[in-house]
């Protein structure tokens, strides 16, 4: 973690489009606040999100900044990491957007003036990340079987209907309703196996939330949870499995290992945050 204060470079300020749409009057607060107190401020509309990936790609000496929400700043992070430039360019973010939790949970004010405020004034604070055998990132956490899949309601809802009608009609049926209960997963931290395949796992979360290593908690079913365990690298197999990403559903994959890349990136936040 760094406390340095940013530097003053000029700035190259990319406003999300669902942003512009969301929420106009905080965005104009935000570039008001940022024209007004940078050096030199490019202003980047782009409508799409290919295009605000070549915005970043073409940004030149420019700080980035992002006007948008989690999702504008993932892609902003993968964007920088992919073209070599992470570890280079301190990111700054105005939230702005439906989903801006993983922001706040790193530190970013919410209000548009105190955020822009942070992006002029603030702190450098170094973070991890963890990156996968695929090239994902993850900034804050994943999780496996943390929640019911929005597309499992509905189907339970039609199956306990089919069983309901075929009960009036003298049948007994077992539809195996039960089966979002838990997944069959190897759970490998650092080579220790947390969980094998014998074993019926309810939840897994890897977070960044400590320093350098990544915090897994595994919780089985029927078993009191453990304490958290700390290590470098995490490797989940298993048969179809799907996880959520900082929010964002990915899979389905039978195998994907997770590693920590300590000060990966920096990230501008009021310096009270110290």
């Amino acid at each position: 973690m760094s406390a340095q204060r940013p530097s003053g470079q000029p700035l190259l300020v990319v406003i999300d489009p669902a942003a512009r749409v969301m929420d106009g009057e905080s965005v104009r607060i935000a570039k008001d606040v940022l024209c007004g107190g940078a050096p030199s401020v490019k202003i980047a509309l782009p409508e799409s999100e290919e295009e605000a990936v070549r915005v970043l790609e073409h940004r030149g000496r420019r700080r980035p900044v992002v006007v948008g929400d989690d999702a504008a700043l993932l892609r902003t992070v993968r964007t920088l990491h992919s073209a070599r430039g992470l570890g280079e360019a301190v990111v700054g973010l105005v939230p702005v957007g439906r989903r801006t939790g993983l922001a706040r949970a790193l530190g970013v004010p919410g209000g548009a003036v105190s955020a822009a405020r942070a992006v002029l004034d603030g702190a450098e604070r170094e973070l991890d990340l963890l990156l996968d055998d695929s090239g994902g990132i993850v900034l804050g956490a994943l999780r496996i079987g943390s929640a019911t899949p929005a597309w499992w309601t509905p189907v339970e809802r039609r199956a306990r209907s089919l069983a309901r009608t075929l009960s009036l009609n003298g049948h007994s049926p077992h539809l195996g309703l039960g089966m979002r209960g838990g997944h069959r997963l190897r759970i490998e931290a650092d080579g220790v196996v947390l969980a094998d395949l014998d074993d019926c796992v309810e939840e897994v979360s890897v977070s960044t939330a400590v320093p350098g290593v990544a915090e897994v908690l595994v919780r089985r079913e029927g078993v009191a949870p453990a304490g958290p365990v700390h290590a470098r690298s995490v490797t989940v197999s298993g048969r179809d499995f799907r996880y959520t990403a900082d929010t964002a559903p990915a899979g389905p994959v039978r195998r994907r290992t997770w590693t920590v890349v300590p000060s990966a990136w920096r990230l501008t936040v009021p310096r009270s945050a110290y």
